[in-house]
């Protein structure tokens, strides 16, 4: 189950411009639905491939960002940054 634009099939975090946190937790919660025998960073690694080489390399990119770094794995650093975020939104509640 993913979120449509216009009920047309398009993907809005493969296709939107700029992903915000809340449609990344949404995103992720449905994943989990669909997989609920999956560990947490076992579905942060499914939206991660759901999502396109370009959303990857924009979640690894902000991921490295914030660590300061400038190279690493771009799928691992994106599954991080989607835990990173999901984990941030839990401790503000």
């Amino acid at each position: 189950m993913t979120l449509y634009e216009d009920g047309q099939g398009v993907d809005l975090l493969r296709w939107s411009a700029v992903v915000t946190d809340e449609e990344l937790v949404v995103e992720l919660a449905l994943t989990r639905l669909d997989n609920p025998g999956l560990e947490l960073e076992e579905i942060a690694a499914l939206l991660v491939r759901r999502v396109g080489t370009d959303r990857m390399v924009q979640f690894a990119a902000q991921n490295l960002a914030v660590r300061d770094e400038l190279r690493g794995s771009a799928f691992d650093a994106a599954v991080e940054y989607v835990l990173r975020t999901m984990l941030k939104l839990r401790e503000d509640e």
